[in-house]
């Protein structure tokens, strides 16, 4: 009955903003509606948002670490910024249309050949303005461990652009990270599907930490260096040592 109730609530939320979408886009307005359906989104999961710290509202990029695609829901709800995310998601049924609703960007992480255009498509949107969140580690799969964070995504940012500043974001879940964290061989509607069927809440902290300016930091990989020891630190004892690729 848990897992019915919310998913429902899922679909009731997804019918009520997409239209409304469609029309704030046909208006020429900026669109409020995948922010407002992902913070209902968050709800009928089970999620309890908290933000410590003041997000940058444009031109910038979200670094945060990664544990489970409540990740997207917890942090689109908190801050209007469209997603970096490996090109296969673009493919998914639902999920793809919906990624493409909020103006996500795709990459493909394996092809070295498309590196540069990807980088010149991200570079072009922070430097439109746009707030940007990306998932250095690239996989859930280091669990409540922080893996490296990879330099190569960050390379849209060299030679700096002005203004553009990097953000780092510690997603904390407290005690609850184990439980959440997906990884393994679970699939992702098994996964969607404990997360809706569990009892309870699922409180998570989002720490939003100093801005980092790209110019300050040598090259991309100084950068992802810094960005991932300021996660670090702020998770403490909820992030175990971090874990080689």
């Amino acid at each position: 009955m848990r897992l019915t109730l919310r998913v429902a609530g899922l679909v009731a939320g997804l019918i009520f903003c997409v239209p409304l979408h469609y029309l704030w886009k046909l208006l020429g307005l900026g669109s409020i509606w995948p922010q407002l359906f992902l913070a209902w989104a968050g709800r009928c999961a089970g999620l309890d948002v908290r933000i410590e710290g003041v997000p940058l509202r444009g031109r910038v990029l979200f670094a945060a670490n990664h544990l489970s695609w409540l990740d997207i829901v917890a942090l689109g709800s908190a801050v209007p910024a469209s997603f970096v995310a490996k090109d296969e998601v673009e493919g998914w049924p639902v999920i793809g249309w919906l990624a493409g609703l909020n103006q996500t960007i795709h990459v493909a992480r394996e092809a070295r050949r498309a590196a540069r255009g990807q980088a010149d498509q991200l570079r072009a949107a922070l430097t439109r303005g746009r707030a940007v969140a990306l998932f250095p580690e690239g996989t859930t799969d280091g669990g409540t461990g922080i893996l490296p964070f990879r330099a190569s995504l960050f390379a849209s940012l060299y030679p700096p652009i002005e203004g553009v500043r990097v953000q780092p974001v510690a997603i904390d879940y407290g005690p609850l990270a184990d439980e959440i964290a997906w990884i393994g061989e679970e699939s992702t509607g098994e996964n969607a599907k404990r997360i809706f069927s569990r009892k309870g809440r699922i409180p998570v902290t989002l720490h939003f930490l100093a801005p980092v300016d790209p110019a300050a930091a040598a090259d991309r990989k100084a950068l992802a260096a810094r960005a991932e020891a300021g996660v670090v630190e702020a998770l403490g004892a909820s992030a175990r040592a971090v874990r080689p690729v």
